[in-house]
């Protein structure tokens, strides 16, 4: 199967009498959305969201919570004609390094009593992560969390939460982390080409509380998953330099056979969709259990081999599929090969869905659009993160072009209420065709266009724009629209531009402006 790739690395596994020191926090970023102030909860210092977003409403949830950061969440609001919005955290990271993202959801009926939690969707830069559907935890009173993977290919992630066909009320988000993983971590996966979104992770044999830092230095969810059939193993052991890293705590229990016989169990437990995943399955026992015996077994995965003879010893073993097609339910077995004295076993299990990344705007136009920006007051609501992507998902007003090479190739803000100046940065949007900045109170001079050699189209009428009358317009070869009425331009329309063919110009209402007779 050439879509297979299955790597055993044999990790060495110390085994040390003496307690571990307490580990450091991991590099992270560790988001209280709506809340007003940044507070240390667990030792952990969390902060306020009101530098890192404009938009949304702060509220707080009533009632008990099972953890602090569920007090208070951000809503965002449901725009009805616009039923795709999307609302991002932009946060400053290291380019080339690996995130483990996680996004956090306590509704607590803050859209009103009798109105089911929202669905909707999450986004990472250009890319769409998934479906937020809270609906079944909340019913339980459970908060829901999604963890992904993804690489920093610029100085910032955007984490983004929109609203799409499907969403009935207004989403909200309760906590975001941004935690950086060590360069070994997943590093099978290209992830230039693809994300990687949590599907499960499991100590398996373990029936405690979710195993999390301290134990595992980037504080992934370890949840619980055993099964009444097999026999746990309560052995302490402490590991060391094992692929992934995990937490040693994995290892101190087990899923096995009673005997040696093949173990058989569904994992994941629930179904998967059609799509390709990444499969890490870690094993490790102590010595003394082992004796003289052999722990010698084949694993599959729905039938198909997985991995064949693995001999699990001291030295531990992590067996992964890079890219693994599975759809339904999943069946793991572990069957002892006929030499093996001993039952199979695992301790624990990861698996993720590989999502394809989506394009990037190109870096250049998504400079200048945020330079832009900062120079327009009341912006649209939705102006943050990736101006064009996903698709679905460009800024109010952006128009971007398809392919590989994703460029700004119009702007429509026209009656949008802004003020403020426009960049001179416009000038490297070099693939624009049209501006259209109507009928708002833009003020300030018009900068140069000339270098805008696609640009058919420029409304700025209805504004306030001042200075001399523009004389770069007749360089613009393809301009076949000029509509500047109602300004404040003084100067004079120059001859040549009165003269170009085929261009229609409207520059009445600037009264200090003078037009030489056609």
């Amino acid at each position: 199967m050439p879509y297979l790739r299955l790597i055993l690395l044999l990790a060495v596994l110390s085994l040390l009498s003496s307690t571990l020191s307490q580990p450091s926090p991991p590099s992270a970023i560790l988001i209280d959305c709506g809340a007003s102030a940044s507070s240390v909860i667990n030792g952990r210092k969390w902060q306020s969201d009101t530098d890192l977003i404009s938009t949304g409403t702060s509220k707080n949830v009533s009632g008990q919570v099972l953890d602090q950061i569920l007090s208070t969440l951000r809503s965002f609001p449901l725009n009805p004609s616009a039923t795709r919005r999307k609302f991002c955290y932009v946060i400053s990271v290291s380019r080339g390094w690996k995130y483990m993202i996680r996004t956090t959801y306590f509704y607590g009926g803050v859209n009103g009593k009798g109105t089911p939690p929202p669905v909707f969707d999450q986004i990472v830069d250009g890319t769409f992560w998934g479906v937020v559907n809270t609906t079944a935890d909340y019913a339980d009173g459970l908060a829901s969390y999604y963890e992904g993977v993804f690489l920093a290919q610029g100085k910032s992630i955007s984490v983004c939460i929109a609203s799409n066909t499907y969403t009935s009320s207004d989403p909200f988000i309760s906590a975001l982390e941004v935690v950086r993983l060590d360069g070994t971590v997943y590093n099978s996966t290209k992830f230039k080409e693809f994300g990687m979104s949590l599907v499960a992770r499991h100590a398996f044999g373990y029936s405690g509380p979710i195993i999390r830092f301290p134990d595992d230095e980037f504080d992934r969810f370890w949840e619980p998953y055993s099964l009444n059939s097999t026999v746990p193993n309560n052995r302490k052991l402490e590991v060391s330099g094992f692929w992934n890293l995990p937490p040693s705590r994995i290892f101190n229990t087990d899923l096995r056979a009673n005997q040696v016989q093949p173990l058989e169990f569904t994992w994941p437990p629930m179904p998967l969709k059609n799509s390709f995943y990444y499969i890490a399955l870690y094993f490790a026992h102590d010595s003394d259990s082992l004796g003289d015996g052999s722990r010698v077994f084949d694993v599959s995965v729905n039938g198909i081999a997985y991995y064949k003879e693995l001999s699990v010893s001291p030295a531990g073993s992590v067996i992964f599929a890079s890219r693994w097609p599975l759809e339904g339910l999943t069946t793991l077995t572990l069957t002892p090969t006929s030499g093996s004295t001993l039952a199979p076993l695992v301790n624990g299990g990861e698996m993720f869905e590989l999502i394809s990344l989506g394009g990037r705007t190109l870096v250049r136009d998504a400079t200048a659009l945020n330079a832009i920006k900062r120079s327009f007051k009341n912006v649209p609501v939705d102006w943050n993160g990736d101006p064009c992507m996903p698709k679905n998902y460009s800024w109010t007003g952006v128009t971007c072009s398809d392919g590989p090479r994703i460029r700004i190739v119009a702007l429509n803000l026209t009656s949008m209420g802004l003020s403020g100046a426009l960049a001179p940065q416009v000038a490297k949007l070099t693939a624009l065709s049209s501006i259209w900045l109507g009928n708002n109170s833009l003020s300030g001079s018009i900068p140069d266009f000339s270098s805008l050699k696609f640009l058919e189209s420029v409304h700025l009428e209805d504004n306030s724009f001042t200075g001399t009358f523009p004389s770069f317009f007749n360089g613009v070869p393809r301009l076949r629209e000029l509509f500047l009425q109602n300004n404040n331009l003084t100067g004079k329309v120059p001859s040549k531009l009165l003269q170009k063919p085929g261009l229609e110009l409207r520059v009445s209402g600037n009264p200090f402006l003078t037009q030489p007779p056609r």
